[in-house]
């Protein structure tokens, strides 16, 4: 799973403009990775929506999965245009049951994802989509949630992956692909 050399490199671009940090959020040593400038501009959150279609539609998914909350907003658009359905992986209590559930460490405390299983058909090809890679346990729990419910992962796209904090690594054999990596 990869991107041609020249619409990777427009992308990337895209997404570097479409970043804001935000120091000491949502708390102290933390840098929060805004993308609201990105989802504002219309020209620029309809190329990456169309790169993540692509990507869905290249992989033969039956879905694309969106991780809440930043997930959903490129997950969604992505699925309909890629003529696919959409599987939302909420934070925990949002969802109501039955669900599967998983805990996981964040680079700042832990949490807890959920996936209503009813909406997983086993079997089906599924792609996640979330903006930020950082030290990847959110995208791991997941993916492993996914599996757990019988899809098969075809692999993970996120805007902006943080390379320094070393989260491929936590995600085992899946294909990752990230529109932008932050050394």
């Amino acid at each position: 799973m990869h991107l041609p050399d020249e619409t990777a490199a427009r992308t990337a671009e895209l997404v570097v403009r479409g970043f804001r940090d935000v120091p000491d959020f949502p708390e102290p040593g933390v840098v929060f990775k805004d993308i609201t400038p990105l989802l504002a501009d219309p020209a620029a959150f309809g190329a990456v929506t169309r790169v993540l279609a692509d990507l869905a539609t290249a992989t033969g998914a039956d879905a694309v999965a969106g991780i809440e909350a930043r997930g959903f907003m490129l997950a969604a658009p992505a699925a309909e245009r890629a003529g696919v359905g959409f599987w939302p992986v909420r934070k925990a209590g949002k969802l109501p049951p039955p669900v599967l559930r998983r805990d996981y460490a964040l680079e700042y405390g832990s949490a807890s994802l959920e996936l209503a299983a009813s909406a997983v058909r086993p079997g089906a090809r599924v792609l996640v989509v979330d903006d930020v890679l950082a030290t990847g346990g959110t995208a791991r729990a997941a993916c492993e949630l996914l599996e757990e419910a019988g899809a098969h992962v075809v692999g993970l796209v996120v805007l902006l992956e943080l390379a320094f904090l070393n989260g491929r690594a936590g995600l085992g054999d899946r294909a990752v692909v990230a529109l932008h990596t932050q050394d």
